[in-house]
């Protein structure tokens, strides 16, 4: 299993790699000058220009920046946001534990709450039932998940006034302790609702699915000629191996969701990894882009090598094969 774990590191290396190239490459190629986003719209003189660009090495090559780069990176320097005055490591540091937390909480919801749906829809007896789970999972998955946000807001936050529009928490607290906690739930809740029922529907389409296929298999027609009931089939059989697919995907899903929602970040202006990237692509502030984005590939990959495990785990053939 370490070999195995050792093997699927060394091949994400090269997509790595690639990976902060392209975006080095085209953050360069964005029309904008980052001197000028630096000091808005007054006119730069040419020693500041001059020495801000050599601080910076915005003077060099590109080749030769790139390289310089990834050789920073490697010893855990992601350079500085010259838009902060900090280091972006510091920033991603502040950010990452927010992101996180809305990933967490949103998950934590939207797995049982697909894998429920799709238990309910997938071994159901009656059409109507299916049928109905099956579209509400539907229509609830294509919308879109600023759309949905922005409903949750107007609804919940403008109409009926239960929660606040945006944020993390007040401006000034004096909550401590228990209250401090449930104040910041309240900040919490819409965003994670919004990603959970998007995140949970698309769970339920998938287990659903899976759920039939399974209940097709002969082992299941053997395990009815043996005496079990409907309950104890799909309890002891349908869920481990349905669960498969599902494993997956939400591996796949978390990854993303680790690197930031963006645009579920800016709806409800959570200070997450999501919302840093666009702020730092709106006033020109390279490092700091590329740095997000190198986070978010480790979390991509990290969480790609955990569904792996998973896999090998839950799937006899695949450990045998690792």
């Amino acid at each position: 299993m370490l070999l195995y774990v050792l093997r699927r590191l060394l091949y994400a290396l090269p997509l790595f790699f690639v990976v902060v190239v392209a975006t080095f490459t085209l953050l360069h190629l964005i029309p904008g000058d980052p001197v000028q986003a630096l000091v808005g719209d007054y006119p730069v003189p040419p020693a500041f220009r001059e020495a801000i660009e050599r601080k910076y090495r915005l003077n060099e090559p590109f080749t030769s920046q790139v390289a310089h780069y990834l050789g920073a990176v490697v010893q855990g320097d992601f350079g500085y946001s010259y838009q902060n005055q900090r280091p972006v490591r510091d920033l991603i540091a502040e950010r990452a534990p927010r992101t996180a937390l809305l990933a967490f909480v949103g998950f934590a919801v939207a797995i049982p709450l697909g894998m429920a749906i799709g238990v309910i829809a997938g071994t159901t007896r009656r059409a109507a039932t299916d049928k109905f789970w099956t579209t509400t999972a539907l229509v609830a998955y294509a919308i879109p998940t600023f759309w949905l946000g922005q409903l949750l807001v107007m609804t919940f936050a403008l109409q009926l006034g239960w929660f606040p529009t945006q944020g993390l928490g007040p401006a000034v607290s004096r909550a401590q302790g228990l209250d401090w906690l449930l104040e910041r739930a309240r900040y919490l809740t819409l965003p994670a609702a919004a990603f959970a029922i998007h995140e949970g529907m698309r769970f339920a389409r998938i287990m659903r699915a899976s759920i039939i296929d399974t209940l097709s298999q002969g082992y299941i027609v053997t395990a009815r000629a043996k005496g079990l009931t409907r309950g104890e089939i799909i309890r002891r059989h349908v869920l481990r191996n349905s669960s498969l697919p599902l494993v997956t995907i939400a591996g796949y899903a978390f990854g993303s969701a680790l690197s930031g929602a963006v645009l579920l970040e800016t709806v409800f202006t959570w200070p997450g990894l999501g919302l840093l990237m666009v702020d730092s692509i709106r006033l020109r502030d390279n490092l700091t882009v590329v740095g997000v984005v190198i986070v978010s590939v480790l979390a991509v990959v990290v969480m790609n090598l955990v569904v792996d495990v998973l896999y090998a785990l839950l799937d006899p053939r695949i450990r045998a094969r690792a």
